[in-house]
């Protein structure tokens, strides 16, 4: 949820402490601080707000040092107040930043006042850095004091610290939460996302569970949760960190809308040629698991379990396999019973969602027959603790709101259904044909969907001055019209929910009048009569329809009703098209209304906190 940002060099690392914390204020951006090792001393600097207020006061100031650590927050204790933000401290030579929560940090706040500590903020994560600086005062070295305050923890967590006793050195430990360390040639950088540290190096090693590590200019040391040394692969990235930059585009939300075409090509690319390759894209021994599996269990979080939603749809139509979809959030709390040769398949855009994985973890009690993980993040820890998965390549997703990430596991979700039905004997050479024929079809048709863009625009002033919006779909396109109404309110602040078509009798009809837009998903399918029929039913209450519609569906303008002409196309991809014009409404008037497109009120982008 946070953002963290560390750099041990020979020149000064103000700026690319501020550089870092902007590419990853996604994460959080109710206040922004940084602490600096300058001339023997830790100079502290902290701001309500986004990173730019920070950046103003350090430019004003004209602080500079070769060590830092720095941080950008996403409130979860305490108000986004100056004395709530990171770095905190204790006394005038300790300083930490912290990602995750601590569960019982009111029990050791407690603890630390009886002993003289007085705590300055509302926050879970102060007790640590005083917890540090009393296991020091024990007469522990650095990293022993670090392992002496995390033993005490509970909850999740990425820390880095910095101190006047070892001032050539910062120390970095994660549980729960990411963290990664940046090398360089006589410098090095922590971050708890490659991404921010992707303008001074393209090599990297992904912390492990427990891992500690002692971070100085020269040198990595680490050592495992056990305290033994430990060597962790480097990494080499690949990708072009421009892809994170906002270039033409006004908003990272509306550039990644666009860039869906592009993500859907390379997500398919090298997967599709043949089986053996497809099967290949899931990992080793994906042939013989799949063949076992009968059964499979959907655990993902808000739009990656809409994504879940319609993968069960086809699971069971294409494949013949039993599936079920539950949020993370409740499935981890609740007890299970697994059906033999059951698949857990997780999806998470970052692969460090806090409830997923956790769930994912959670699995190893249970009799599950693999567990198998759709991701954007080939390094997280979703990927590396399952035996097998899916990689997306839908590169930086920036905004809050997820759109290409969306669309890219439905492909993979698709992909993985198609190899499940035919090491099933599901699908004949012809019918699988057909499907990957469909497939080639895609980055094509959402091109000619965000070519409606104006339109789009046109029909979004329509939703401005409205308090609530109801979306509709039937059959497959019901998790597409939730995925729409999350959308719109996660970016627009319109209240908006979705019912499947058929349930507009069953209470949610009541709601229905003109000053309550009804967004309607209406493909070609064999659905289509049925819904037409519930289309009347709002008509007939006064309601505006705005329906997204095959031009072959027979739906056209009417009083009452506008409809957006979709292009043609095979059912199976119909999910990820018509989720496209839904992105694009949201956008618009959330640009309308004024609101923070990027980043939304209350929310951040990768969700590692309960």
């Amino acid at each position: 949820m946070c953002g963290i940002v560390g750099a041990i060099a020979e020149r000064n690392v103000t700026n690319i402490l501020i550089a870092g914390l902007k590419r990853l204020e996604y994460r959080g951006y109710d206040s922004a601080g940084l602490a600096l090792n300058s001339n023997g001393k830790i100079v502290r600097l902290r701001r309500e707000g986004k990173v730019q207020g920070l950046e103003d006061a350090a430019h004003a100031g004209a602080i500079s040092g070769q060590a830092g650590i720095a941080h950008t927050r996403w409130a979860t204790h305490g108000k986004p107040l100056e004395r709530n933000a990171h770095p905190h401290m204790s006394g005038d030579d300790i300083a930490l930043v912290h990602n995750g929560i601590i569960e019982n940090f009111q029990e050791l706040r407690i603890e630390l006042e009886a002993d003289g500590y007085e705590l300055s903020s509302d926050t879970d994560t102060e007790v640590i850095v005083h917890l540090i600086h009393r296991a020091l005062r024990g007469g522990n070295d650095m990293a022993g004091a670090l392992r002496a305050a995390v033993d005490r923890l509970q909850g999740a967590y990425a820390l880095a610290v910095m101190t006047l006793t070892e001032p050539d050195s910062l120390l970095v430990v994660r549980s729960g939460s990411p963290l990664v360390i940046g090398l360089g040639i006589g410098e090095n950088f922590i971050a708890s996302d490659q991404l921010a540290l992707l303008p001074v190096t393209t090599r990297f090693i992904f912390l492990e569970e427990g891992d500690v590590a002692q971070v100085s200019r020269e040198s990595v040391s680490i050592t495992d949760h056990a305290g033994l040394p430990v060597e962790r692969a480097v990494h080499e990235f690949d990708g072009n960190h421009e892809d994170a930059e906002k270039g033409e585009y006004r908003h990272y939300m509306l550039k990644e809308i666009f860039e869906q075409p592009i993500a859907v090509q390379k997500t398919l690319e090298g997967r599709i040629d043949s089986e053996a390759e497809l099967l290949a894209s899931f990992g080793a021994n994906a042939r013989e698991l799949l063949s076992k599996v009968e059964q499979v269990q959907i655990v993902a979080c808000g739009t990656s379990s809409h994504a879940g939603m319609v993968a069960r749809y086809w699971m069971e139509a294409i494949a013949g396999v039993a599936c079920q979809v539950e949020v993370a959030s409740e499935f981890r709390y609740r007890k299970h019973v697994v059906p033999a040769n059951t698949l857990l398949l997780t999806i998470s855009q970052s692969g460090e969602t806090a409830d997923t994985l956790a769930a994912l973890r959670a699995s190893h009690q249970e009799d599950y027959l693999a567990r198998f993980a759709v991701c954007n993040v080939d390094s997280s820890s979703l990927v590396r603790e399952s035996e097998l998965s899916f990689l997306t390549r839908a590169g930086p997703e920036i905004g809050v709101a997820s759109t290409k990430a969306f669309t890219t596991q439905l492909v993979g979700l698709l992909l993985l259904v198609l190899a499940t039905a035919r090491v099933k004997g599901r699908l004949s050479d012809q019918q699988m044909e057909a499907h990957i024929s469909s497939l080639r079809q895609l980055p094509s048709l959402i091109e000619q969907v965000l070519q409606l863009d104006g339109r789009i625009h046109e029909l979004s002033s329509h939703f401005v001055e409205k308090h609530h919006t109801l979306f509709l779909g039937r059959g497959p396109q019901y998790p597409v019209a939730l995925e729409g109404a999350l959308k719109l309110k996660e970016v627009s602040y319109i209240h908006a929910e979705a019912y499947p078509a058929g349930e507009l009798k069953h209470g949610p009809l009541a709601l229905v009048d003109a000053d309550m837009p009804v967004v309607a998903v209406a493909p070609n399918d064999e659905l289509l009569e049925k819904l037409k029929s519930n289309l009347q039913e709002v008509r007939a209450r006064g309601g505006e329809l705005f329906v997204f519609a095959d031009r072959q569906a027979g739906v056209s303008d009417e009083p009452g009703m506008i409809v957006l002409a979709m292009p043609p196309m095979p059912e199976i991809l119909i999910p990820m098209v018509y989720t496209v014009p839904l992105q694009l409404l949201s956008y618009h008037v959330a640009v309308m209304r004024g609101t923070d497109v990027d980043q939304p009120r209350n929310l951040a982008k990768s969700v590692t906190v309960e």
